[in-house]
C-alpha cells in the first residue's frame, strides 16, 4: 500500500516562506513504485506543472526555472517523508500543489507519475 499526503498550504503575502510536507505511508514491498518523489502544481484554467524532483537514492534534485533559488526540496532522515521549502513566494505560485512519486527515474512530467496526493493549496497574494 502505498500513500501520499501533502500539508503545509495555506494563504501568505508575497514575499512570505511556506513549507510544505509529503507524509509517505509506504510499505517495503513498495518502496519500487517511489524511488522519485516530486512536487507539481496546478493553478486553475492550467495544465499540472513540474515544480522540484529527488530521487531518494542519493537525493538529486531538480528545480523548475521559475522556482530555482526560492525552493528548496528535501528527504527526512526516514526517507518516508518530503518536504518543499518556499521562499520569496509570488502571487505566480498560487496553485495547488501536489506530491507525487513514481518507480523508476526521476522526471519533471506530469504523465510519468502514477501516485499522487490529494494536494494541498498555496495562496500568494499581492
Amino acid at each position: 500500500q502505498v500513500r501520499l499526503e501533502e500539508s503545509g498550504g495555506g494563504s501568505v503575502q508575497a514575499g512570505g516562506s511556506l513549507r510544505l510536507s509529503c507524509a509517505a505511508s509506504t510499505a517495503s514491498e513498495y518502496a519500487y513504485r517511489t524511488q522519485c518523489m516530486g512536487w507539481f502544481r496546478q493553478a486553475p484554467g492550467k495544465e499540472r506543472e513540474g515544480v522540484a524532483t529527488l530521487w531518494r537514492g542519493d537525493g538529486i534534485t531538480w528545480y523548475a526555472e521559475p522556482v530555482k533559488g526560492r525552493f528548496t526540496m528535501s528527504l527526512d532522515n526516514t526517507k518516508k517523508a518530503v518536504y518543499l521549502q518556499m521562499n520569496s513566494l509570488k502571487p505566480e505560485d498560487t496553485a495547488m500543489y501536489y506530491c507525487a512519486a513514481r518507480g523508476g527515474s526521476c522526471s519533471p512530467f506530469t504523465n510519468d507519475y502514477t501516485i499522487w496526493g490529494q494536494g494541498t493549496q498555496v495562496t500568494v497574494s499581492s
